[in-house]
């Protein structure tokens, strides 16, 4: 059993950048399952932040722009739209996608979610609105995003975050992890540790991390998400496109002991087998607050 390296945040983001580079293709072709896994918790945390026409909403860690689109709709033609992320790649489909579907109310701009505010295009009290919809976890420190976020907000703007839940209620995730951390020769993780999948879902901490960023009227609540899928084949083929921190923890072993690792993983996902096909369960926690 290898010990771990001491995390270190600026290390992690620029790997996590990496990986999000080479995934942007994988994460882009899989928009279709990720849009019908999130449709009804995405168009719930659009509810949760207010989002209404004419507004100028922030949308922080927004991948590919699936949500970035439902967001264009709801704001219309006289709003506006200043999609984000760490990769220039993935943001390059984001904006892609908004063309191919006639908004021209949508911006990109490349960035780091915990310092959002050093760009010259978001200056302070500029946004009704903020979402961040499954990218807060992956912050080294959440709080200093949080804290962006909130200096990017008027006076009674909005914001409402997407992460998942509790190990116990993600239990394909732990799966995952474990199941790649032992393959790799690695100790068991805290799930909460930061920058990880699971990082926010102990149970108070990210309402905690809200109020500490100045917000007022932070509730969360929570959502059950199961990927539905035809076999647990397309739901490790979705895993292994994406920039998965499942990548990250094998891509030190060769190819055999990858394989090894996968295989294990599937057999393992096996039991969310169901008569119609594989159903995985997941818990998204949705947190809404206002600026004061």
């Amino acid at each position: 059993m290898t010990d771990e390296p001491a995390f270190d945040p600026q290390l992690f983001k620029a790997a996590t950048g990496r990986q999000w580079q080479e995934a942007a293709q994988g994460w882009n072709d899989h928009g279709p399952m990720i849009r019908a896994w999130l449709k009804d918790a995405t168009q719930a945390m659009l509810d949760m932040a207010g989002i209404a026409p004419s507004q100028r909403v922030l949308d922080v860690a927004a991948g590919a722009g699936d949500q970035t689109l439902d967001i264009a709709a709801r704001v219309g033609p006289h709003g506006h739209v200043l999609a984000t992320d760490l990769s220039p790649a993935i943001l390059a489909f984001a904006r892609r996608n908004a063309e191919r579907a006639g908004y021209r109310n949508v911006e990109t701009l490349v960035g780091d979610g915990e310092t959002l505010d050093d760009a010259a295009s978001i200056g302070p009290q500029t946004f009704d609105a903020v979402v961040c919809r499954l990218g807060l976890m992956f912050f080294p420190d959440p709080l200093a995003g949080l804290r962006a976020f909130h200096r990017a907000l008027k006076p009674a703007g909005r914001i409402c975050t997407m992460v998942f839940g509790a190990p116990q209620n993600n239990p394909c995730i732990a799966i995952l992890v474990s199941t790649a951390l032992k393959h790799a020769g690695l100790p068991p993780r805290d799930p909460y540790q930061p920058g990880g999948l699971l990082s926010l879902g102990k149970p108070g901490l990210i309402e905690g991390l809200f109020a500490q960023a100045g917000f007022a009227e932070v509730a969360t609540t929570k959502m059950s998400a199961p990927f539905r899928l035809a076999s647990v084949a397309d739901y490790l083929g979705f895993v292994r496109a994406s920039a998965s921190p499942i990548q990250q923890i094998l891509g030190g072993l060769d190819d055999d002991a990858k394989q090894a690792a996968w295989n294990e993983i599937k057999q393992k996902l096996k039991a969310f087998d169901t008569a119609t096909g594989w159903e995985g369960p997941n818990e998204l926690l949705l947190t809404a607050a206002r600026r004061i």
